[in-house]
């Protein structure tokens, strides 16, 4: 008999569909049976030995609700027996529904129950447990997971211990991540929490990777591409990084009708195993990260979301360094302006923030230069060193495509078609913050926010907060500004201040999108005597005359 090993996870929904993501302990039939009588069936594909199903419900009415239930080989194997959380449901929108979008990133899994956790509440655990005491309460209609929701480079010690038992941790990479199977138990130890478990078994989510995905880092530069290449575990971890991921993230970002049409999925099915299609194929995205697209977009009624890859589509060339290859950048530029009188709001979710503290943005654009020879070789290994170490890797150390997002965004942000509000949702950074830019020249209509949010799990130290804070003040911008002039970097097209934050601990953002406005909020997971909560730190209008003025600044 086929067991339950992982999931059920919801991923897309909308109006009239469904896709439900699982993995089974051998081959079989996996079946998602709803209340309103509607069902869903696939079989499971093989991949390096492992069983997965993501399992289309079609027929669906809009704006409605159904629970469901998992059957393989015509067994029920979800809800788990016992379980104490309410059934698993699927909510289908009405077109002109409030949307609400939760987001963050950063995620180390949460230690087992009754074990101290090192770094405070889960923000997801804690979710699921408010979700879980009123089913019919507020709740997000998306979950955004913005970068790193496993940890290749920094495993935790029940999974050092399990990879000890597997293989000589002497030898490299020693305690980190080696191949496809260790992936695997990333992904048992992150999803099989209980808590975490259901939360995505009744709240659809959207994913993209970030660095830690595969290692801290990826990506910095073409240099330590070379560096990274002749280490002797490095290809093995990337291509295993990258085939688990489209298994057990990117597959269920795709509509029902991207999956239909895509030549992989279709591979990867019809074989007996799957694996050597999927290999073939992450050695092709290494090979030529512009033959391979990660980015997607989903539309929620009349919200637009445009999850953008700001790790595997970089240029990474010091004389034509760009954060995405010219077909990604075409593609993004047809995604925002395709239709604009179809939505409200546009999100553009990226991992890493495109507006950061002052001083951050100025020291990545200023090491950006010393890289590309603007100060002479000397400078130029100083600024690689530099890069490396402390993590320059921004959208400000792309300065051409930090200015490309820009006029994107004023492009899309004004004339008659313009939405309400073009938002950029960011992690990566441990902390959260709000910040707000002005066009010296020819700025949007739209109001624009960078809205970053992290960690959902994590920690920071606290000489790193202190310099997050000091960031954002009038020495550090003035110190920035010396950088800048040191480095010859061109004055990027906007200025920004921040208008919230910045903010520690262990969070989520929620947008709550209606008609043309929208509101955020801001929790935390705090203990208090003795039961963790999330607690609103900041919640504010973004729309409105109390919520935008449109404004410039001047030269």
């Amino acid at each position: 008999m086929a067991d339950l090993r992982l999931g059920p996870l919801l991923r897309y929904v909308d109006g009239s569909s469904a896709t439900v993501w699982v993995e089974t302990s051998r081959p079989c039939a996996a079946e998602v049976r709803c209340s309103d009588g509607v069902r869903g069936e696939a079989r499971t594909f093989q991949v390096a030995g492992h069983y997965y199903a993501l399992v289309p419900v079609d027929g669906l009415t809009p704006g409605t609700e159904r629970s469901y239930e998992v059957f393989l080989d015509g067994t029920r194997v979800w809800p788990l027996p016992d379980a104490p959380f309410p059934p698993s449901v699927i909510h289908t929108p009405a077109a002109d529904a409030t949307v609400r979008v939760a987001f963050g990133s950063c995620r180390w899994a949460a230690p087992p129950e009754g074990e101290k956790d090192p770094v405070g509440p889960d923000a997801l655990d804690t979710l699921a447990a408010r979700i879980a005491a009123d089913p019919d309460g507020e709740r997000p209609d998306v979950l955004l997971l913005l970068g790193d929701q496993v940890y290749a480079d920094e495993t935790s010690p029940a999974t050092r211990a399990w990879l000890a038992a597997r293989r000589d941790l002497r030898e490299p990479p020693g305690d980190q991540v080696a191949d496809y199977e260790e992936y695997t138990h990333l992904y048992y130890e992150s999803w099989l929490d209980p808590e975490v478990r259901w939360l995505l078994s009744t709240v659809p989510s959207c994913a993209i990777f970030d660095d830690h995905d595969i290692i801290d880092d990826w990506n910095t530069s073409a240099s330590w591409v070379e560096d990274m290449r002749a280490v002797s575990w490095w290809r093995e971890r990337l291509l295993s990084g990258l085939m688990s991921y489209w298994v057990y993230q990117h597959l269920g970002n795709l509509a029902p009708a991207e999956l239909a049409t895509d030549p992989l999925y279709a591979a990867v099915r019809q074989s007996p195993d799957g694996t050597d299609e999927l290999r073939a194929f992450a050695c092709k995205a290494d090979a030529d990260p512009a033959a391979v697209r990660w980015s997607y977009r989903r539309d929620f009624g009349r919200v637009r979301l445009l999850m953008v890859d700001s790790r595997a589509a970089r240029v990474l060339d010091e004389a034509n360094r760009a954060m995405l290859d010219p077909g990604e950048a075409e593609w993004l530029r047809e995604q925002v302006l395709a239709d604009r009188v179809s939505y409200d709001h546009l999100l553009i979710g990226t991992s890493l923030p495109w507006l950061l503290p002052h001083l951050v943005h100025d020291a990545e654009a200023w090491d950006a230069a010393l890289c590309r020879g603007e100060r002479g070789a000397r400078w130029a290994r100083f600024g690689e060193d530099l890069r490396r170490k402390a993590d320059l890797e921004h959208w400000a150390a792309f300065p051409k495509s930090f200015t490309a997002l820009a006029d994107l965004i004023a492009e899309a942000g004004s004339g008659p078609e313009a939405p309400a509000t073009v938002l950029v949702l960011s992690g990566d950074v441990h902390h959260a913050y709000v910040a707000e830019p002005k066009w010296y020249t020819g700025g949007p209509d739209a109001r624009v926010l960078q809205l970053t949010c992290s960690p959902v799990h994590n920690s920071v130290p606290r000489w790193i907060r202190f310099g997050f804070r000091f960031g954002w003040s009038a020495t550090a911008r003035a110190l920035g500004r010396r950088l800048a002039r040191h480095g010859r970097c061109e004055r990027p097209p906007v200025s920004w201040r921040h208008t919230g934050g910045p903010w520690f601990g262990n969070q989520l953002m929620t947008l709550t999108l209606s008609g043309r406005s929208a509101r955020l909020r801001l929790e935390q997971a705090r203990e208090t005597d003795g039961r963790v909560r999330l607690r609103t730190v900041s919640e504010s209008e973004l729309t409105g005359e109390s919520g935008h003025k449109k404004s410039r600044i001047t030269r």
